[in-house]
């Protein structure tokens, strides 16, 4: 599972921490540190926020450690980074079947716009930038459809203007431009068409599999698959043939397998540079994309956990399943990382102590692990991020996803630091300002925001993702019984396991945390939870039901509590709304309390009762509260998420051809990245199999 973080961009606890005894109450004044200076004087010297696109920012990545490693790392990192590229538009065409036509429109009327109207180049560009940022026509996080806000024949104009300039559209077998352009039209401009790539809760009991506009599916309901037994669950699409549903798999031989064989030549030229035990993984990895088999995909996953302490690594596959109404199909990623060791002691000690914490969980004693094994926990910096985690990034992971190979295996956890480092830089001051209730509250979120925020995201994905155990009749599959639930309520358990144990004050022993602050940090933590389920309205402005899974975690457990207990209150101030927290003691009880409950649900596969918790809790939401909190966030010019623009690597080569040097550059610009992944950039040559 991977955890999104939520100050601009994506999810989590980033501004909040933990403590014990002598609760401070909000509004006082407190006897804060001065705040951190982050990033140090590198930091100051380089930009972070490179631009602004509608509610997203655009920031630079930065992975300063890479020209220090050795250069058969450093050749190692680079086959890695070629093999996430090579499988980028496998996520491209699962987001929507449209996504890789659509992006070859709009590349080639920007490559070739000498003649396009200024004002109808500049709404295109904008649009392009969030398809680029979204990879596709659809927010990340809200999951609904934007457009296109010219006229249909300004649109039209531009792409006559672009073949005037020599531009070639992506035509079918016997299509005219006009008849592609046509065709195409309504993709780009009306929002009714297709207009949620993920639809876990439809109006008028709609199919969620028809739905969503998603490529994981094609003309399957779920009462079609009520009789049906998937061989390749995670890696496969479903479509309908007559009476039949069919798989294609997602494998050497079989569906995407141009875009596999280029990823399979980047891993085999890697393996030479690896450590023994990353060359087995990787050996694995490519049985698994030959194969498809879910044999080899377990194979590896286990090969991948025991590969502990090399100090490179990826995450290449078929893996998070968010995008899925049901849950199930896997969305293709690829990671390349380094671990920074100086930061990796922090998370370390967390997965040294998983048992302790694992003994004191607040759940049925039946529903813990017996022997807490395997856990790898790293510091890392991150080189590339393709597929479902980039341009819009997690900030933590935690895998397998199996729940049987995690029981029995154990799992690796990672904290992305230069990832939060980046938000934290490129976070403006303002937004912890708007919505704390009083000085003291943003002072708190302004001095703590980085240490709750790498701490929690540690918590979460250790100890929150990695606990637990089913009941035998699950058989290791919590998906299957709990379906469109599933991944809000795993998201949930690993977040209640963070602010369960932030008060703990083993954390102050274990050096976690100043015990002399401990109490400010969990304050800061508990009140900037509390903020996130009113700010993250920010980011759907329309309708008024979440779809995103970590968006419907955060708000059923801040509004059970609300419901629940006396932990939090809303007060209203000049016509402002806040969530403000009255009892931390409180807070940590009715956590406790939801927890265990939250950990039966998953255990024994209780789907009706997930259901309710977030129908009750996790899904609608006030229109009202909502449209004040856009007009906040709009009057202070806040971005609602961010995309990243990734570091470049490049290979210097001998007469030979053999790589002697491996070096790293930052683009700094969306736009040219983009169409570089792409092979639109002037005066590139376009890469094989990719169209």
């Amino acid at each position: 599972m991977l955890w999104r973080e939520a100050t601009i961009v994506v999810f989590g606890l980033t501004m909040g921490s933990a403590v014990a005894g002598g609760w401070e109450l909000p509004g006082s004044a407190g006897d804060f540190p001065d705040p951190v200076v982050r990033g140090g004087d590198k930091a100051a010297d380089r930009p972070y926020l490179l631009e602004r696109v509608g509610e997203a920012a655009v920031v630079q990545l930065y992975a300063d450690g890479f020209e220090s490693l050795p250069l058969d790392q450093r050749i190692l990192v680079y086959h890695l980074y070629r093999a996430a590229l090579a499988g980028r538009d496998i996520f491209y065409d699962q987001r929507y079947v449209h996504n890789l036509e659509m992006r070859e429109v709009l590349e080639q009327i920007l490559t070739h716009a000498d003649g396009v109207d200024p004002d109808t180049r500049a709404e295109i560009e904008r649009y392009t930038k969030l398809f680029w940022i979204n990879t596709g026509p659809y927010n990340n996080l809200t999951a609904r459809k934007f457009v296109l806000t010219c006229t249909e024949e300004a649109f039209l104009a531009a792409a006559q203007a672009a073949v005037d300039e020599g531009a070639r559209f992506p035509t079918q077998d016997g299509e005219t431009l006009d008849v592609m352009l046509t065709r195409m039209l309504p993709l780009f401009l009306d929002p009714s068409v297709d207009p949620s790539v993920t639809t876990k809760t439809p109006d008028l009991e709609e199919d969620i599999l028809i739905a969503s506009a998603n490529n994981l599916y094609v003309d399957v309901t779920m009462d079609d698959l009520d009789s049906f037994t998937e061989q390749y669950a995670l890696n496969s699409r479903l479509v309908k043939r007559g009476d039949h549903v069919v798989e294609e798999v997602y494998k050497l031989d079989g569906k995407y397998g141009e875009h596999i064989s280029q990823i399979i030549k980047h891993l085999e030229a890697a393996i030479p540079y690896a450590t023994e035990s990353m060359a087995k993984a990787l050996n694995a990895l490519i049985r698994f994309y030959r194969t498809g088999e879910d044999a080899d995909r377990k194979a590896y996953d286990i090969a991948w956990i025991q590969d502990d302490a090399s100090p490179i690594d990826t995450i290449n596959g078929f893996i998070e399943v968010y995008m899925d109404a049901r849950g199930t199909k896997g969305a293709w990623e690829a990671l390349v990382y380094y671990v920074n060791q100086e930061k990796t002691a922090e998370i370390q000690v967390l997965a040294d102590n998983a048992q302790w914490f694992e003994d004191r969980m607040p759940w049925d004693p039946k529903y813990r692990k017996k022997g807490v094994r395997g856990i790898t926990a790293n510091a890392i910096d991150v080189v590339i991020e393709t597929g479902e985690s980039g341009p819009v990034t997690p900030i933590g992971i935690n895998l397998p996803n199996d729940q049987s190979v995690r029981e029995e295996h154990g799992s690796k956890s990672v904290s992305l630091s230069n990832v939060v480092e980046t938000y934290e830089q490129a976070t403006p001051s303002g937004f912890r300002t708007e919505f704390s209730c009083t000085p003291a509250e943003a002072t708190r979120a302004e001095c703590w925001s980085r240490t709750v925020g790498e701490l929690t995201t540690n918590m979460h994905e250790v100890i929150g993702h990695a606990s637990g155990r089913l009941a035998d009749h699950l058989n290791g599959n919590p998906q299957a019984a709990l379906k469109e639930q599933y991944s809000a309520l795993e998201e949930s358990r690993a977040d209640l396991v963070a602010l369960y144990f932030l008060p703990d004050p083993k954390l102050a022993e274990f050096g976690l945390v100043p015990v002399e602050h401990h109490n400010e940090i969990v304050l800061a933590g508990y009140e900037s939870y509390a903020r996130n389920a009113i700010t993250q309205l920010r980011r759907v402005r329309k309708g008024t039901q979440l779809e995103e899974d970590h968006m419907r975690n955060r708000q059923m457990i801040v509004r059970w509590l609300m419901d629940n207990t006396t932990a939090i209150e809303e007060r209203v101030h000049n016509s402002k709304t806040f969530y403000v927290i009255t009892d931390v003691t409180v807070f940590q009880q009715g956590v406790g309390e939801l927890l265990a409950e939250v950990q039966r649900i998953k255990s024994e596969g209780d789907y009706e009762a997930a259901k309710w918790l977030f129908e009750t809790y996790g899904i609608h939401f006030d229109a009202d509260l909502r449209d004040q909190v856009v007009e906040r966030v709009d009057a202070l010019n806040l971005p609602s998420y961010s995309g990243f623009v990734q570091p470049k690597l490049e290979a210097e080569r001998d007469a030979d051809n053999t790589i002697i040097d491996v070096t790293i550059s930052y683009p700094q610009d969306l736009m040219t990245q983009m169409l570089e992944y792409s092979g639109n950039a002037v005066g590139m040559v376009r890469p094989g199999g990719l169209h």
